[in-house]
């Protein structure tokens, strides 16, 4: 291993693009790829056979395994060479050959928070925007242009649809299919996904009072259990259940699929 800058260690065989910004304590391993005008946090390891291809930015901390590649170009027809970026946080586990591209649009970027696990052959899209603690099991693929929120658990081999958005604290059953969102703190499952339950668990895991867990249950009892259309659940919750943050959340999410199209609130509607 050659030594760089102290505790920074490149393996003899990885090659680094000059414009490169290696942090202290980065380590290279074989055969591994650093792109043009990549910036790489303190602590991160790279494991063998990687490729991080130009413009990308990794955190700190971050464990980067074996095949996976990260920054390649995105899988989009209007996508014509313009300068793209994709943005990692801190502490996030890449395991084997995970891909997450950069995006599509002049100075767009892909952006990864804190603290995720994506495990082995998970795959980002272009324009996606991933927030922090979200674990991604086995073959998760995500298309394009996606917003997935803190707290969020995936399942394996599930896929997404593109510019659905995916509340926080959701759970998303294994092998399932999700083409419209996915409400916050919801457990969904199925081809196509629906609503099976209120993830209790999270919540309490992360905090949330047993008041404003009894108040979101009974929101998702009137929203997906009463009978109600849309409308008459939201005067219902609106009327019955004491307000807080989490709720008024919810209800928010909620109004703004009806925004959008299929249900999914950050499609543009068809008319």
């Amino acid at each position: 291993m050659e030594i760089i800058d102290k505790s920074t260690e490149i393996h003899p065989t990885a090659l680094i693009d000059p414009t490169a910004e290696l942090g202290s304590g980065v380590t290279i391993g074989a055969y591994s790829t650093i792109g043009k005008g990549v910036q790489i946090g303190d602590g991160t390891r790279i494991d063998s056979h990687v490729v991080i291809d130009s413009n990308t930015t990794i955190g700190a901390d971050c464990t980067v395994m074996t095949g996976s590649v990260l920054g390649g170009a995105p899988q989009d027809y209007k996508f014509h060479g313009e300068q793209t970026f994709l943005r990692i946080g801190d502490s996030n586990i890449m395991r084997e050959y995970v891909t997450i591209h950069r995006a599509s649009g002049d100075g767009e970027a892909t952006i990864i928070g804190d603290n995720n696990m994506l495990m082995a052959y998970c795959h980002v899209g272009h324009n996606c925007k991933i927030g922090s603690g979200i674990t991604m099991a086995n073959y998760v693929g995500i298309s394009g242009h996606v917003l997935v929120e803190d707290k969020v658990v995936f399942g394996g081999i599930v896929g997404v649809h593109q510019c659905v958005r995916v509340g926080k604290l959701a759970m998303i059953g294994g092998f399932s299919k999700v083409v419209q969102d996915v409400p916050p703190f919801a457990i969904v499952d199925g081809r196509p996904t629906k609503v099976c339950d209120l993830n209790k668990i999270g919540l309490r895991r992360n905090g949330v009072g047993p008041h404003v867990r009894a108040g979101l249950r009974q929101a998702y009892k009137l929203m997906y259990r009463s009978g109600l259309n849309v409308t008459q659940a939201l005067e219902a919750i609106v009327k019955e259940i004491e307000p807080s943050p989490e709720l008024d959340y919810l209800l928010d999410f909620i109004r703004n699929v009806r925004l959008g199209n299929a249900g999914r609130q950050l499609e543009a509607p068809r008319f």
